[in-house]
């Protein structure tokens, strides 16, 4: 069995639900009420991605992650 490794953005929106998100692999998301229950959720969304779209996996290298404020 091969192994991957994924980065995972997590982000609270505003009802302060975690939102996972995987970069390499498009639409691979989940969300949770708190970040205990994030990671086991990312993990079973990532297997199902892996089985579904194996082909279109994109290898990313994660640099770091910032904040942007504009003012609109």
């Amino acid at each position: 069995m091969k192994k991957h490794k994924f980065t995972i953005l997590i982000e609270k929106d505003e009802d302060g639900i975690f939102v996972a998100s995987v970069p390499a692999l498009r639409g691979c998301h989940t969300q949770a009420k708190t970040l205990e229950e994030i990671l086991p959720r990312v993990k079973e969304a990532i297997e199902l991605s892996l089985k579904c779209e194996h082909d279109e996996m994109e290898q990313y290298e994660f640099v770091g992650a910032w904040q942007v404020e504009v003012a609109s």
